[in-house]
């Protein structure tokens, strides 16, 4: 879908509607009405609904994280821990992000640089790195600090490190997170459009992984390999207005029977106040299945993978009753 200037309005004003989509993408929206739509993102939903509308209220509405919309407008809303939706009948609160990647991906990349990779000492740890986000900045400090520890780290288990870097990389920060990186590796700097890009050889491949903290899909998907992550974190920023909306959170979260705790539970729910998202609840939760630990930490609990693809998908097919 493709959107106007109107998108930007909130979805409670704009109802059940195509005036926030392009018209080209309006016109694709056509009869037999499906039984269920599947949205993401804030601007899906007034077109969402539209489409319910236009099935006679038939059509099941499915929402993906949060809609910045009041959540009783939806079936079923499917949410991960960064997103602090309240506890609601029609919310399933999963343990991470649904990514998932294709094995026959893995196995060909693999296959293609094993070749490459054969002459490094193992272990092979894998460190994914993130970059700027609305939490967390990557500086070079920063940047050169991952490298230096990280090298040590490998370094001392006669190991290489793979590296590869990301879209949100800042380059002051992957210039110092190279200059740090002292041991035997293999350093990978992410390019657009790159067919040789190395990240899906790394996952099948490597050992062990180590991850920032300001990246979920890249946590995430090294968690769905089966081995050790290792998560790297840093603090995350924290000007005055962050630390006011710190301060609000910790009351929603710790004092929910309060006037306070009350009020914003009822704007996120109606959609009118989106919660700044929480990696730390998202860290606590893969902790907490024994999926990661902390960067130089030994795991302390036994693994229990990851089955939010399976909760989702039966979730939705219980929206639609028994089957026939």
């Amino acid at each position: 879908m493709a959107y106007n200037g109107l998108n930007r309005c909130p979805n409670i004003l704009l109802g059940a509607t195509l005036a926030s989509a392009r018209r080209p993408s309006a016109e694709q929206l056509q009869p037999p009405w499906p039984d269920l739509v599947i949205g993401a993102s804030r601007r899906s939903v007034p077109i969402a609904r539209w489409i319910r509308q236009q099935s006679g209220g038939r059509t099941k509405l499915v929402h993906l994280l949060h809609a910045m919309a009041p959540l009783d407008l939806f079936d079923l809303v499917i949410t991960t821990p960064q997103y602090r939706l309240p506890p609601r009948p029609n919310v399933l609160h999963l343990s991470a992000a649904l990514n998932r990647i294709d094995s026959d991906r893995l196995v060909t990349a693999g296959a293609a640089w094993a070749p490459r990779l054969s002459a490094l000492p193992r272990p092979l740890a894998a460190l994914f790195v993130g970059g700027n986000s609305a939490t967390y900045r990557l500086d070079a400090d920063t940047a050169g600090r991952l490298g230096a520890e990280a090298s040590a780290a490998v370094g001392a288990a006669g190991g290489t490190l793979l590296v590869s870097t990301s879209p949100r990389t800042p380059a002051d920060a992957a210039d110092a997170l190279v200059k740090g990186v002292t041991c035997r590796s293999f350093i990978y700097r992410w390019r657009a459009g790159d067919p040789d890009n190395p990240y899906h050889a790394f996952l099948a491949l490597a050992d062990r992984f180590i991850v920032t903290a300001d990246s979920a899909s890249l946590l995430v998907e090294a968690c769905l390999m089966g081995k050790p992550v290792e998560l790297f974190s840093w603090p995350m920023r924290r000007g005055p207005l962050l630390r006011l909306k710190d301060w609000l959170w910790s009351q929603y979260g710790m004092n929910a029977s309060g006037a306070l705790a009350v009020t914003i539970d009822r704007l996120v729910d109606w959609g009118l106040l989106k919660p700044p998202r929480d990696f730390a609840a998202l860290h606590r939760e893969l902790r907490a299945r024994g999926l990661i630990a902390g960067f130089g930490e030994s795991e302390t609990a036994a693994r229990r993978p990851l089955d939010d693809m399976e909760r989702a998908v039966a979730a939705i097919r219980g929206l639609f009753g028994p089957p026939a």
